[in-house]
């Protein structure tokens, strides 16, 4: 009686649901196949799912193959991060795929048996600019620009203790210092259009609330955004109903009014009065001062380089985002047509720099899936002297790659503010988890590096890398991306520095690639 009963209910649900899909007019397939066209619209809600784990090959998927991924979790976890029985790769047939040159002597390497991994930059941050509080990063591998408001704050928190377990930085995102960036890390200040946490009411910028901002803060330095990979170009709006009496606090705007952020800044509005604003910070703060951008037109970057090569100003540090970035949402004509790729925009603004000899008076920081070593080492060799990690660190913290980031949905609780999604973030285990993945990163760079026969990974040069150029052909690094002799390399004294510091003795006078 009861199984009838059930069966009765289910069919008069039925009967309800196909005669509304056969009253109603905004799907046609509902209209013409009640009930059953349900089917279509359930496998299109979970196809990304099901392609992710069933139907795409281990490198095929995007933008993180299942392979990438299955790395960094291992990776994450202190697991066995080994593939077994070869590549899954037609090694021979991929265009563009990069190949490093192992050499079969060295000289002296660090050593690879401290599990801290220890990597720090070969420059000094500021120091070329006497900056007042110029310093080393500790770590080449430091987790890269995400708002708390675009992460929860539980996840901000895992990367920010996870960034002080691993001895790295964390940059706090244009939305604003939080407490939840203040859990230990060292931090890099990001101050982007809108100027939050350090804006007067009328959305100026406020000197006085950064000096504020700053006091009692573990900053180190300050970025300023100019674009991002994801958005390059493009303003944001913050809708009323997300700005939280928590978040308008941190940024400093009204509770539940819109917050549209404009696409260019109004401290200055062009080089050189930027120029003026980069110097202006830090000498009222001390801190070095640097840009982020992604990378379009060039007259920019020329007309810097130009100004820069005077010696009396210029950005202690350049961030070049690829426009493969993604942790911001944005239209996908953005997301795949707007600003050059990593490796290409990278190239050119390197080059312009280059051109002028003020390579080795400037920290290069790279973004754009760098947290994977192949990637980070194509970088290196190009001349990157750290990278940012924002999408491989989410995943470190247990990002399965749902791709909903921008709906506040997010399964896992890390991109969203939905209390009951973000209790599933236990922030002091996924800590660990973002520090052990950090070290594996700089570890697995530390053993690439003794590969080619240096100690450290920007001492790896443009010879040491192929790209594959069509079946059965490759060029070196420096032909596919036409740099120069030198180009890529740290100066001879830069290249001894940090040589010394990561090993007992310095490598002799031109061993292993180098001209140290």
């Amino acid at each position: 009686m009861r199984a009838r009963s059930i069966g009765a209910a289910a069919a008069a649900a039925l009967a309800v649901v196909a005669a509304r899909d056969l009253v109603q007019k905004k799907h046609a397939l509902l209209r013409n196949f009640p009930v059953i066209g349900h089917a279509r619209y359930l496998l299109e809600t979970i196809g990304p799912e099901l392609r992710q784990y069933v139907v795409t090959s281990n490198e095929e998927e995007r933008p993180f193959s299942r392979d990438q991924r299955t790395w960094i979790y291992a990776s994450a976890k202190e697991e066995n991060n080994y593939f077994g029985f070869g590549t899954d790769m037609d090694v021979e047939h991929i265009q563009g795929h990069a190949y490093v040159k192992q050499r079969t002597f060295a000289g002296a390497l660090p050593d690879l048996h401290d599990p801290q991994s220890p990597l720090p930059s070969a420059k000094v941050l500021g120091g070329p600019r006497g900056r007042a509080k110029a310093f080393r990063p500790a770590s080449v591998v430091n987790i890269s620009a995400m708002s708390f408001g675009s992460l929860s704050g539980p996840a901000v928190t895992a990367l920010n203790k996870g960034a002080a377990l691993a001895g790295a930085m964390q940059n706090t995102g244009e939305g604003g210092l939080s407490p939840y960036h203040r859990n230990g890390g060292d931090l890099i200040l990001q101050i982007g259009t809108s100027y939050f946490g350090c804006r007067n009411e009328d959305g100026t910028f406020s000197l006085d609330k950064l000096k504020s901002v700053i006091a009692g803060a573990p900053v180190k330095a300050i970025e300023i955004k100019l674009s991002q990979g994801a958005k390059p170009g493009l303003g944001g709006l913050l809708p009323g109903a997300k700005v939280t009496p928590e978040i308008a606090g941190i940024r400093g705007i009204p509770v539940g009014e819109d917050c549209a952020s404009p696409s260019r800044h109004t401290a200055f509005h062009d080089v050189d009065s930027m120029l003026d604003f980069v110097e202006m910070l830090a000498d009222a703060t001390g801190l070095p001062v640097g840009i982020k951008s992604a990378v379009g037109e060039m007259s920019f970057w020329e007309e810097l380089a130009t100004l820069m090569a005077r010696g009396d100003r210029g950005v202690d540090f350049v961030t070049i985002d690829g426009g493969e970035g993604g942790t911001g949402a944005a239209p996908l004509i953005f997301s795949d047509s707007v600003s050059l790729p990593f490796r290409m925009g990278f190239s050119r603004v390197y080059g312009t720099f280059a051109e002028r000899g003020l390579t080795d008076d400037i920290t290069f920081i790279g973004s754009g899936k760098l947290g994977l070593p192949e990637n980070a080492v194509v970088a290196f060799a190009l001349g990157v002297d750290m990278i940012n990690v924002a999408r491989e660190a989410m995943l470190s913290i247990g990002c399965i790659q749902a791709q909903k980031c921008h709906t506040d949905k997010c399964p896992t609780g890390i991109a969203t503010q939905d209390p009951w999604l973000v209790r599933g973030v236990d922030a002091p285990s996924k800590a660990t988890r973002a520090a052990t993945y950090l070290r594996t990163l700089r570890k697995e760079l530390l053993k690439i590096s003794g590969a080619v026969g240096v100690a450290h990974p920007a001492l790896i040069t443009t010879g040491d890398i192929e790209i594959m150029n069509g079946d059965y052909d490759a060029r070196v690094l420096a032909g596919v991306y036409g740099y120069k002799d030198g180009w890529g390399e740290l100066g001879p004294e830069l290249a001894r520095e940090i040589t010394a510091l990561l090993t007992t003795e310095p490598a002799p006078l031109g061993e292993a690639g180098t001209d140290v």
